[in-house]
């Protein structure tokens, strides 16, 4: 194997570093996002046809275009934003890009889940629409977000290492440059195996947090 355990915890650590900044990114983007796509859709609390229509067009959009494209179209942007289009830290702006909208539809999913009632029992208490989301909406649906962005964790996981194709580094960077570029099998093998461990963490953590939240 040509790759040094050096080398492997630098990717580890890049991997780790892309994720884990692109992850708070998207949540801080994509949550809003989805809030809104909830409460502006038709017999929701704040009704905005205009609003949901041209959000949802939007996040459609981006979520229809292939990682691997966006992160090449976006290479102008990506420069303008940090001063270059080639790095571990390039890559986090296209990592946003490609998992706020997806995160966006999820927190979507899981706010629809919230049962009806509990947000007509807060509008007949007279709670405002920020309250209404504060205090019942996300709290009431908090178990199934978490599972939300442990699915987004786990793609943004599978999207950096498809970085590795304009220098991102990580794990991802490791397995193409020397598994695959160098036909080095072992080095494939013990990356992949990295990546399946990586995300079977982040599952069994979201699934534990998850189940926790439900017996409270």
């Amino acid at each position: 194997m040509e790759v040094s355990l050096d080398q492997l915890l630098t990717g580890f650590g890049q991997t780790l570093y892309m994720v884990t900044l692109s992850l708070l990114f998207s949540i801080i983007i994509g949550l809003p996002l989805g809030i809104i796509l909830v409460i502006t859709r038709k017999g929701h609390i704040w009704e905005q046809s205009a609003i949901f229509h041209l959000l949802n067009s939007v996040i459609n959009i981006l979520r229809s275009i292939p990682f691997i494209i966006l992160l090449v179209a976006l290479i102008p942007f990506t420069r303008l934003v940090v001063g270059t289009a080639i790095g571990t830290t390039a890559a986090i702006v296209p990592l946003v890009v490609y998992a706020a909208p997806y995160i966006a539809r999820l927190v979507e999913n899981s706010l629809l889940e919230v049962d009806k009632g509990i947000i007509e029992a807060a509008e007949a208490m007279g709670a405002t629409i920020w309250q209404i989301i504060y205090r019942f909406l996300l709290p009431e649906g908090l178990s199934s977000l978490v599972l939300t962005f442990t699915t987004a964790t786990i793609g943004l996981v599978g999207a950096s290492a498809m970085a590795g194709a304009v220098g991102a580094g990580g794990v991802g960077d490791l397995a193409l440059t020397y598994g695959y570029q160098r036909f080095d099998t072992a080095t494939m093998v013990v990356t992949v195996f990295v990546l399946v461990v990586i995300v079977q963490v982040i599952q069994s953590a979201g699934n534990i947090t998850a189940k926790k939240i439900r017996r409270r």
